[in-house]
C-alpha cells in the first residue's frame, strides 16, 4: 500500500490568530508587516490547496521583491494558482498605481545630472520589462529633465537605436544634452559589443551637433549584476 504524499503546509492555519497579517496590522499598523504578509493583504485569500501567505509567498520568490512586481502584467500573475482573471487585475492596477506614484514624487523636472539619479528615474519605467527597450532623456542647460522619449523597442534581447533617432527629439526640444539609457531584461547591465559600438556612434554624433552626450546608461537588476549595482554607467567607465 503506498502512502500519498503529504498535503502542504496550510501557513494562514498554522499561524496564531493574533499573528496573521491582517490581525497585526490592526493591532501595531501596516509598518509592521513583512513585504510577503502586506502582499497577501492585497491577495485577501488563496485557493484550494494553496493559503494566501503560501501564495504570498511564492509571488514574492518569483518577484524577487516588491519592487520587482513593478512591470507585472496579467499574464505575470496569472501563471500561479490561486490568482484568477479579476484578482490579476486588480494587481496590475496596485503596482501600476506604484509606479506612477514613483515617477510623480521626482516632479515633472527632476534633476539627472548623475548616474544613481538617472537609474532612480528609470526605474518604475523599466523594471519587469520583457523586451530590452531604448530611451532618450532630453536635459536643459541645467541638466533637468525635459521629456523622456522611447525611441526604439526590441526583443528580448536587442533594440539597436540609431543616432538619428536618438537626436532627432532633443533638436526638436532644443535639448543641450542628453541621456541615452537602455535596459536588459537579463537583469546583467553588462554591455555587449553592440551597446559599445552604439555609445561610441552616439558620442560621436553629439559631438557634430554639439549636444552634450551625458551618459549612457543600462538598467539591469541589483541581484543579477556580479557587480551588485544593478546599473552600467559609459560615463563612469571612462567611454564618455
Amino acid at each position: 500500500m503506498t502512502e500519498s504524499a503529504p498535503s502542504p503546509e496550510n501557513r494562514l492555519r498554522a499561524t496564531a490568530l493574533a499573528e496573521r497579517p491582517q490581525e497585526r496590522m490592526e493591532n501595531h499598523g501596516v509598518g509592521a508587516l513583512a513585504d510577503t504578509e502586506l502582499l497577501a493583504m492585497l491577495l485577501r485569500s488563496g485557493t484550494r490547496g494553496i493559503d494566501v501567505l503560501s501564495l504570498s509567498a511564492r509571488l514574492m520568490q518569483e518577484a524577487g521583491s516588491l519592487a520587482g512586481l513593478i512591470g507585472w502584467q496579467e499574464n505575470d500573475f496569472r501563471r500561479f494558482k490561486g490568482i484568477g482573471h479579476v484578482k490579476a487585475l486588480q494587481l496590475v492596477a496596485v503596482v501600476d498605481v506604484v509606479r506612477r506614484v514613483l515617477l510623480q514624487q521626482q516632479g515633472e523636472s527632476p534633476l539627472l545630472n548623475r548616474p544613481k539619479l538617472i537609474i532612480n528615474y528609470l526605474f518604475p519605467l523599466a523594471s519587469g520589462l520583457a523586451v530590452e527597450k531604448f530611451w532618450v532623456l532630453s536635459l536643459n542647460r541645467r541638466n533637468r529633465l525635459i521629456r523622456c522619449s522611447e525611441v526604439t523597442s526590441g526583443t528580448a534581447t536587442s533594440a539597436l537605436a540609431h543616432p538619428r533617432e536618438v537626436y532627432r527629439e532633443a533638436l526638436r526640444l532644443s535639448a543641450t544634452a542628453v541621456v541615452c539609457a537602455h535596459n536588459h531584461p537579463s537583469g546583467d547591465p553588462a554591455p555587449s559589443a553592440a551597446d559599445i559600438q552604439v555609445t561610441r556612434q552616439l558620442r560621436e554624433a553629439a559631438r557634430t551637433l554639439d549636444i552634450e552626450l551625458l551618459d549612457h546608461v543600462i538598467v539591469g537588476r541589483t541581484g543579477a549584476d556580479p557587480g551588485g549595482r544593478g546599473y552600467y554607467s559609459f560615463r563612469e567607465a571612462g567611454v564618455l
